[in-house]
This record gives C-alpha cells, sequence and structure tokens, in this order.
C-alpha cells in the first residue's frame, strides 16, 4: 500500500473515532520512512488526541516549533542519550533531516551519546548504543518507596536470621 494511501486510511481512521489504528498505521509508515518530518508530526498530532505528552514529545523532537512540555516529558521518559535514539527511531545520515534544527537535534543526541559510551556511535547500527540505553543519570537519589523496601528486606532478612539462630539454639536444649 502506498503511502498515500495509507495516509488516506489514518485520515478516514481519525475521522470515525478509530484512534487506535490510525496510530498504528502511522507507527509503520514512519517506520517505513523515518527521515519524513511530516510523517512524524502527524504521530504527535495523534499521540496528543491520547493525552500522552511524552510521545507527542518524542515525535515533534526534530521540529523546531516543538512544545517545551511535551519536550521536557519525552527527555524525562527517555533520559539516557542511548535510549533517545533507540525512541526516535532514526535511519540513516543527519544530513537527511531536511531542516537545520531536525539535523543539529540528531547530531547533539548521537553526539552525547558517543560522549557517554566513549565512543562513535552510529544510527544505522543499533548495537552500537544500545549499552548507553541502559545508562540512566542517577539524579534522583533516595524516595520514599526505595528507603521502606529497603526498610523492609532488612527486616526481613534480620527476622529470618533470628529464626535460625533461635532453631539452632533449640537443638541445644
Amino acid at each position: 500500500m502506498s503511502q498515500l494511501n495509507t495516509l488516506a486510511r489514518v485520515d478516514a481512521d481519525i475521522a470515525a473515532g478509530r484512534i487506535p489504528m490510525a496510530r498504528q498505521r502511522l507507527r509503520g509508515l514512519v517506520s517505513s520512512y523515518p527521515s519524513d518530518l511530516t510523517l512524524r508530526r502527524r504521530l504527535a498530532e495523534v499521540y496528543r488526541m491520547y493525552g500522552d505528552a511524552a510521545e507527542a514529545g518524542r515525535w515533534m523532537y526534530l521540529e523546531e516549533d516543538r512544545t517545551p512540555e511535551e519536550t521536557a516529558a519525552f527527555e524525562a521518559r527517555y533520559k539516557s542519550p542511548g535510549r533517545r535514539m533507540k525512541a526516535l527511531a532514526w535511519r540513516g545520515p543527519e544530513t537527511l533531516a531536511g531542516t537545520a534544527f531536525a539535523e543539529e537535534q540528531l547530531i547533539t543526541v548521537r553526539t552525547a551519546c558517543a560522549e557517554l559510551l566513549g565512543r562513535p556511535v552510529d544510527w544505522d547500527t543499533p548495537a552500537s548504543y544500545e549499552a548507553a540505553e541502559r545508562i540512566e543519570p542517577d539524579s534522583e537519589g533516595w524516595s520514599l518507596v526505595g528507603v521502606v523496601v529497603g526498610g523492609g528486606i532488612v527486616v526481613g532478612v534480620v527476622g529470618h536470621v533470628w529464626l535460625w539462630v533461635l532453631g539452632v539454639m533449640s537443638l541445644f536444649d
């Protein structure tokens, strides 16, 4: 099916309220045509219908008129440069971006990822940046949930050890 036919179906899906189908079709088109910024913009519009600012920011990340709130939501969800590279789903050189702003954004993300890993990375070789996907900046520190869970684990371990010691002591009584 051609890109124009698929876009016509996307429009029909949106008009009929079949937003998940429109999203699925657009995701397929972006996968097939990753350098088409118009498709990325359309996909961002669909995610706005869902109220998903992070995904809207993801697909508008290469656009100069993106909103700061969506961009911040995208960057908060995909904290490491490796995760951003994967999320942007770009293929080919940055020069295919079509705009100077998009090219600069792609170069910035790729450069940050390369600096983090200490070696060159490439959009067409996901294995070159997969290790950076797992590296998250530690900016949050201790959380209440982490402290409670950690405390619960300590209490559980101490309780088990105490029961074990009591069991061993009862053997010698």
